[in-house]
């Protein structure tokens, strides 16, 4: 199978003590996955992890995702506070071969036009053989803001979000050709790497 019709294969990771051990429902892989079907005009699947904020497991859980389930994109929910528990961008930082920090700072770009408290978070993106590996937020609300990024009242884009360069980013690390429904979120490429829909 050639990456032009391979399937994207997505790991989601929702990190999270109490959601992990069942004393709330886990909210981040729901809207990771409500997100992706309706962005998404490409065949994608998930494989998903609920884990608590345990450096060694999320660690684990990032390597087994791109090392043995083969993700070509991994995105984690959760840890990425201030917070003695908050360890996922530490855990995502052991696992990395390359950082990625302009998903990070667009992010917190993105995030601040709604919380002054954004300059809080401490995402990181990082690339670890053939996978984009990246930390959003834990709540739903701003993960939706910061994939998507910021419109005006006639759909126009103010700020762009962070999955506007994803597609083009996996195409560089040799993933699968991802396509968008430009209605959610348009994916920018240059011309030249840009494919006659077929």
């Amino acid at each position: 199978m050639t990456a032009q019709n391979e399937e994207l294969l997505i790991g989601l990771v929702s990190i999270s003590d109490r959601a992990s051990q069942g004393v709330y429902q886990d909210q981040g892989i729901p809207a990771l996955r409500d997100w992706f079907t309706s962005a998404l005009a490409s065949p994608w699947r998930m494989v998903t992890r609920l884990i608590p904020d345990e450096q060694a497991v999320i660690e684990t859980a990032l390597k087994e995702l791109v090392d043995q389930e083969s993700c070509h994109l991994v995105l984690t929910t959760g840890g990425t506070g201030p917070a003695p528990r908050d360890v996922t961008p530490e855990a995502t930082l052991a696992v990395a071969d390359r950082e990625m920090p302009g998903f990070g700072e667009q992010m917190r770009q993105i995030s601040l036009k709604f919380v002054p408290t954004a300059i809080l978070s401490r995402q990181v993106a990082v690339i670890r053989k053939q996978a984009l590996i990246i930390n959003l937020p834990g709540q739903p609300k701003a993960i939706k803001e910061t994939l998507e990024g910021l419109k005006d009242a006639e759909g126009r884009s103010i700020v762009n979000g962070i999955f506007a360069a994803v597609p083009y980013c996996i195409d560089l690390i040799g993933g699968p050709y991802i396509e968008t429904n430009e209605t959610i979120v348009k994916a920018f490429r240059p011309k030249s790497a840009i494919r006659p829909k077929i």
